[in-house]
């Protein structure tokens, strides 16, 4: 009897600049693949109609992220068009680069989506605040891996 375990876990590494380009703060965050992003991810599976993953948004939300949401809490600016996206053996990874002037404020959320609104929400992620002032840009490295356990 065949018994394979699927699993999908993300994580976020997020890296805070100033405006000199010195690190203010980096930090690892582990994320939700919430109901849509799994329904995503096993139409894409099927053949490529869904949209890829395009876009990353950051928000100031501070509600606990469960499966059933499709969006963030509180948009901070506007959705953010991917820097990279890399695949590799069992992972993806995606990159956002949120310059000065951008998502500015408290942030304690991110989603990856496949469209600048509305559209599909892969994961989310509710994290302790990152105060990213306006002269500050955040890095955002968000690695999915599918494993067999």
């Amino acid at each position: 009897m065949i018994n394979e375990n699927l699993k999908l876990s993300g994580q976020l590494n997020i890296v805070l600049r100033d405006k000199d380009g010195n690190i203010k703060e980096e930090r690892i965050e582990k994320n939700l693949v919430v109901a849509t992003g799994l329904t995503f991810i096993a139409s894409r599976m099927k053949d490529a109609t869904a949209t890829a993953m395009t876009h990353m948004g950051l928000g100031s939300g501070t509600t606990t992220a469960a499966a059933g949401q499709t969006d963030l809490v509180t948009l901070l600016g506007s959705r953010e068009v991917l820097d990279s996206t890399t695949a590799s053996s069992n992972t993806i990874a995606y990159v956002a680069s949120f310059e000065a002037g951008d998502a500015t404020g408290a942030v304690t959320e991110a989603g990856i989506f496949n469209a600048a609104s509305s559209g599909t929400m892969l994961c989310r992620v509710k994290f302790n605040v990152v105060n990213k002032a306006a002269d500050d840009t955040m890095a955002v490295t968000w690695t999915i891996t599918l494993s067999a356990s």
